[in-house]
């Protein structure tokens, strides 16, 4: 007798160029009560992710438009969907890479459907312990919003334009909003490892932010400094 997900109406996008593969797995995933939404490219991919909002992303590397190591990294910007890579690259570099994107687990093809089930549920079972649910998109507080998926910053319904090293520290303080996110952690997500040491970059950086973002940068409303540790985004 065939395991059934968690729940029978678990959605799973598939973002996989290739024809035949889509295929196999659309019969299984249906035989195994999942309801499958495809992509075959990675901005189709990223589309439906959006609109969409699945409860897992079975996801391949090597796809038409875009690596999908860099798919990972823009679904990790807004979303903690589980993500499941698919690929025929077996480097470990190769894995290590996908994994430090934000994906969740690695099969590499050819797999077996027993093992591909199990890494899906296990991936399900871990999102359902942290009550991960899918993100919304839009992030407001205030009179700012910010639209992940479009890569769009509004301040009181104006645009405002910010650098990538701007929006990527933006978008690492949303993705923890109201909680301490630790200079070291910051540097790391948005320079690397190898700058964890850094911290005027962080002054330099949130100074930048703040003159855009704030009203009174020197009293800052949403850009909140947590004294000696980090900083915090304030959410209303």
């Amino acid at each position: 007798m065939s395991e059934q997900p968690f729940d029978p109406a678990v959605t799973v996008l598939v973002i996989e160029d290739e024809p035949q593969i889509r295929r196999f797995l659309r019969a299984t995933l249906a035989s195994h009560g999942y309801k499958m939404i495809e992509a075959a490219s990675a901005q189709e991919g990223l589309a439906q992710a959006t609109s969409r909002l699945p409860d897992l992303v079975i996801l391949d590397l090597g796809l038409p438009d875009m690596d999908g190591v860099d798919v990972a990294k823009r679904l990790r910007e807004w979303s903690t969907v589980p993500i499941l890579v698919l690929s025929v690259r077996d480097r470990e570099n190769d894995k290590i890479a996908a994994l430090d994107a934000g994906a969740d687990d690695y099969l590499t093809k050819p797999f077996g459907v027993g093992e591909l089930l199990a890494r899906m549920r296990v991936a399900m079972r871990h999102s359902t312990q942290l009550n991960q649910e899918p993100g919304d998109p839009v992030f407001k507080t205030g009179g700012l919003q910010v639209d992940l998926a479009r890569r769009q910053v509004l301040l009181n319904g104006g645009e405002v334009h910010l650098t990538p090293i701007e929006y990527k520290l933006l978008t690492v303080l949303i993705r923890h909003a109201e909680r301490v996110v630790t200079h070291q952690q910051l540097l790391k997500e948005v320079w690397g490892p190898a700058c964890t040491n850094e911290t005027h970059y962080l002054r330099v950086y949130m100074g930048q932010l703040r003159h855009k973002l704030e009203a009174d940068p020197a009293r800052p409303h949403y850009l909140i400094t947590e004294p000696g540790v980090g900083y915090r985004l304030k959410v209303e």
